[in-house]
């Protein structure tokens, strides 16, 4: 039988997603400007270096490791995340987009990061630890 509670998480945790993206959308939709968008590919690039070079040992990201593959992970996941941030500001800098294009941009990443965050504390039987 399906648990009412952890469905209802997991349909909050598709909420955070989907407004994610529609803040990523409406940031280029309202403002008639699609430079944006490139954010989108930080977030397609965000989980790659997980996916091909940490394999399905996970838990070797959350510790001291001495594997170049693993630190290297980590570094082109760090270097991801930063950019998803760092393109939008770059973008306002260089006067490309305006400042509330900006800040919608940031609060889709934050939007996006507590989503993330939400999965992450799920436990190993599919049950929340926080929300």
């Amino acid at each position: 039988m399906v648990d009412v509670r952890s469905c209802g998480k997991l349909v909050a945790l598709a909420t955070l997603v989907s407004v994610g993206i529609a803040l990523q959308i409406l940031a280029c939709a309202l403002f008639n400007n699609w430079w944006p968008m490139l954010t989108a590919i930080m977030y397609v690039m965000l989980p790659m270096p997980l996916v091909f070079f940490a394999g399905s040992d996970a838990s070797s990201l959350y510790s001291a490791s001495e594997n170049g593959w693993v630190e290297a992970t980590k570094f082109l996941t760090g270097a991801s995340a930063v950019g998803s941030i760092a393109i939008p500001v770059i973008l306002k800098h260089g006067g490309v987009i305006g400042w509330g294009a900006m800040a919608m941009e940031l609060s889709s990443f934050f939007v996006f990061v507590l989503a993330i965050v939400c999965y992450i504390v799920t436990g190993d039987d599919g049950s929340y630890n926080i929300l």
